[in-house]
């Protein structure tokens, strides 16, 4: 127990946290649990995305090697579930309910009317909705990490800044060597919040970058769906 309170070893930024004050101490241990939150995020959010452009990329493939509406269904009903079979899936299925038997090659049924094509628009938006929700989870957990983290920092370095202050009253110096270690002290609580905000918000606007682009390829996708539908004269 004696050795691992034997900080010398240590960096001296890690040193002045150690033997420093509670409130650093409390205000860097917070920080750190932000970090390292964040850099779950992060990694979760990454292999998310990651495996969304391949499921992307899979269902392009499969929608390209089809002609109409009946052989994209069979091949997309093969893939494995995801958002955007999702979507297709929702979409198809609304509308064999209006239209049952509509799928089959030899249908010949009338179109749907402009209620029952604005009632498929919004199956297609709901789904999208949700399939953006879902995929946008996490991301408020790095938007408050990144605006909070600094300011968590500042308000150590503040606490700091003021003990070293009341130290310089009770002690009666206040030259450099007796007011900078606490100065130091104070700002390493902003340095640990800036480390801990700046690869949140990083990732952040990357990720809702990523997250616009998935949802414009939802909405082109729907889009696509209805103008196959009125290219079939299904509508």
């Amino acid at each position: 127990m004696i050795a691992f309170l034997q900080v010398g070893w240590l960096p001296r930024e890690l040193q002045m946290i150690f033997t420093g004050e509670p409130t650093t101490k409390v205000v860097v241990g917070v920080l750190a649990l932000f970090s390292l939150i964040s850099w779950a995020i992060i990694l979760w959010k990454a292999r998310q995305f990651k495996k969304l452009r391949k499921d992307g990329a899979r269902f392009v493939a499969a929608v390209e090697r089809t002609q109409r509406l009946e052989e994209a269904y069979k091949v997309i009903m093969r893939l494995p579930e995801t958002a955007y079979t999702r979507v297709f899936r929702q979409g198809t299925n609304f509308f064999s309910e209006l239209r049952p038997g509509a799928l089959r090659e030899d249908a010949n049924l009338p179109g749907l009317s402009e209620t029952q094509l604005n009632a498929l628009w919004l199956v297609l938006e709901k789904v999208q909705d949700e399939e953006r929700d879902a995929m946008s989870g996490g991301l408020v957990w790095l938007a408050i990490i990144g605006v909070t983290a600094p300011l968590l920092g500042l308000l150590g370095t503040v606490l700091g800044v003021m003990h070293a202050f009341l130290g310089i009253t009770v002690t009666g110096t206040a030259n450099i060597a007796s007011v900078a270690p606490g100065i130091a002290e104070a700002l390493i609580t902003t340095a640990f919040g800036l480390v801990a905000a700046i690869p949140a918000a990083i990732a952040y606007n990357y990720f809702v970058n990523r997250l616009d682009r998935f949802s414009g390829e939802l909405e082109g996708f729907a889009s696509e769906f209805i103008g196959t539908l009125a290219r079939e004269g299904r509508l």
